[in-house]
């Protein structure tokens, strides 16, 4: 085997996995709240996570034709890079690694935080507790690829049969009573249209991962026929999760109530069960984090790898061992992480990794459009489907989303757009 050849070694049940891995963590268990606090209507709040699901499904169409077209390790920098050349596919590669390295540091440190609500001892240790999940998983994963796909199925299904019994247990029992009124807070007042703004960017950041089945489709053993299926799949199961959980939510809590809430799930279910049950959910919520940064650490490292492969990025990362593991991008991808916790700015870079989500989102509606008309002869497997219109649609309404988040959250957005900026300089110092 090359020294940077991935192996044939996934199919559909892991691709199904690793989507539901890869998006399902602790945003649905925690955003709730928020959301609520900036919308109020139970209406609105369903119709929210509706809509971007909706775009999750609809996207991943477009995706499927992408996927299947160039079936490589890589996911949105692939599709970038074949369209539009090198140095949009360098932004593009590097934004979705750090916006995914940031998102797997607040991953590490959430669960320390929850590993010292279970423990109040490890509580001064949770820096280093969570730099220590970190190793425990590039250890896990330099056994190779195989196992790692395994751990991922098994994760990702105690994963939605925690979710499911939450969604059960809050329908079946009835409370010993209400909640007390004083303890009801009400919703902010505001603009309505700013609060639907702050709730959609809450929300597509816990739909982030829709895509991460086709970051594998070089290792699937038939990418053709196994991308579409695990997609669609996975996203539908992510959005029924998250509807149900939603309507659970909304049954057991006032909307009030719930807007005062951080933690709804672990509220709903001390309500149900009395103080000391919340405890339940701390530990669903610890299986839907190791599930995610399982997902986390096997798909990130391989947009380096493939931007390595390519010239874009330092050539060591190419390196694959034994068991199908892109072994030193494995190791530089969690080493930024840890580097993040160590320094305290993953926080910041979580707070505008949506707007590096959304725009690998809209780079990858655009090259769809583009790779139409500049290799119309491109074998493709699979259609998007209602394309042009269905993916004119998704590109403008992403583009408008990036747009209101700038608008909306200036400062923020400026980090973002200001490393796009000093990009060029970084880019020739990597590029071969």
């Amino acid at each position: 085997m090359a020294q940077n050849q991935l192996k044939k070694l996934l199919g559909v049940g892991f691709g199904v996995a690793v989507t539901i891995g890869g998006t399902v963590g602790t945003g649905i268990l925690r955003k709730p709240g928020p959301i609520a606090h900036d919308i109020g209507s139970p209406t609105l709040i369903i119709a929210v996570w509706l809509a971007v699901g909706l775009y999750a499904l609809a996207g991943s169409l477009s995706v499927m034709e992408l996927g299947t077209m160039l079936p490589k390790a890589g996911g949105w920098y692939v599709y970038a890079h074949r369209a539009f050349g090198n140095y949009i596919g360098f932004i593009i590669g590097i934004s979705s690694w750090l916006g995914s390295v940031s998102a797997m540091a607040f991953g590490a440190a959430v669960m320390s935080e929850y590993i010292g609500l279970l423990s109040p001892a490890m509580v001064s240790y949770q820096k280093a507790i969570a730099i220590g999940i970190l190793i425990a998983f590039v250890a896990f994963h330099s056994i190779g690829v195989r196992l790692a796909s395994r751990a991922q199925e098994v994760m990702s299904v105690l994963k939605a049969v925690g979710l499911l019994a939450f969604v059960v247990v809050c329908f079946a029992v009835t409370p010993d009573k209400p909640i007390p009124a004083d303890t009801v807070r009400s919703l902010a007042e505001g603009n309505i249209w700013v609060g639907i703004l702050a709730a959609l960017q809450a929300v597509f950041y816990t739909y982030d991962g829709w895509h991460t089945a086709a970051y594998f489709t070089e290792e699937d053993v038939d990418p053709s026929r196994n991308l579409p299926r695990s997609m669609i799949r996975g996203v539908l199961l992510i959005i029924g999760i998250y509807i149900l959980v939603n309507l659970a939510l909304l049954y057991v809590l006032p909307v009030s109530a719930l807007a005062g809430s951080k933690l709804p799930a672990a509220d709903a279910v001390q309500l149900l069960f009395g103080p000391g049950s919340a405890q339940v959910v701390t530990f669903l919520l610890m299986i839907s984090i190791m599930g995610i940064i399982n997902a986390q650490i096997m798909f990130n490292p391989r947009v380096i790898f493939a931007m390595g492969r390519d010239g874009l990025f330092f050539r060591f990362v190419t390196q694959v061992s034994e068991g199908g593991t892109p072994i030193n991008a494995t190791i530089l991808t969690a080493g930024a992480s840890i580097l993040m916790i160590l320094t305290n700015t993953y926080s910041k870079l979580s707070d505008i990794a949506t707007f590096f989500f959304v725009l690998c989102y809209a780079s990858c509606f655009a090259a769809l459009i583009r790779l139409r008309q500049t290799e119309p002869d491109l074998p493709r497997p699979v259609h998007a489907w209602g394309y042009p219109f269905s993916t004119w649609t998704l590109l403008i309404i992403s583009l408008a989303f990036l747009l209101g988040v700038v608008i909306g959250d200036f400062s923020s957005s400026m980090y973002a757009i200001g490393f796009i900026a000093i990009s060029y300089p970084i880019y020739l110092l990597v590029k071969r």
